[in-house]
């Protein structure tokens, strides 16, 4: 099964040093049935890329949480046993948290396969929908344009750089 694990440039740092992401739980997003329902499509290719959408989200929402971090959003996709990672049933329902799961120990870097990280030229689009992650989450008057700057970051596609390549993301 594949995940893809929402991080900041701090937390991949964090991780390389350890040799593992987590601690768990992990939060990550994959594959899931209600991710099926949502996206409405049987391509696998396109079920995860839409898996590394929710993903690059979260990574924003991590952003937010990190004062300092460089705006970027990161994601690590692993390649995990069958099992290793499970949606909450009662959450599958809530749009918010569709292809959410939960991975129940720390993930080695072994198992990581790739890893997908803004280019330097989103950073101010992602720094713009870091800010305005609040006002879009509030709703109101403000919701249509503090959604539209969230959405900007998603213009910018996340490279994809291999494993073996953190040391230099982070260093």
């Amino acid at each position: 099964m594949r995940v893809y694990v929402p991080l900041t440039l701090p937390g991949l740092a964090r991780a390389h040093e350890a040799g593992e992401l987590g601690p768990a739980p992990l939060p990550a997003y994959a594959v899931t049935p209600a991710l099926r329902e949502w996206y409405v499509s049987d391509n696998l290719e396109e079920l995860e890329y839409a898996a590394l959408t929710r993903a690059a989200q979260a990574s924003l929402r991590l952003l937010a949480l990190t004062p300092g971090a460089p705006p970027r959003r990161v994601v690590v996709a692993a390649e995990l046993p069958d099992g290793a990672a499970t949606a909450d049933p009662d959450r599958g329902l809530d749009p918010a948290a569709v292809g959410e799961v939960r991975v129940g120990a720390a993930v080695p870097l072994r198992l990581a396969a790739a890893v997908h990280v803004d280019a330097d030229d989103a950073a101010a689009d992602v720094a713009a929908a870091v800010a305005a992650l609040g006002a879009a989450d509030a709703g109101g008057a403000l919701d249509e344009d503090a959604r539209f700057t969230v959405d900007g970051a998603e213009d910018h596609e996340l490279l994809w750089y291999g494993v073996q390549e953190i040391g230099n993301l982070v260093g």
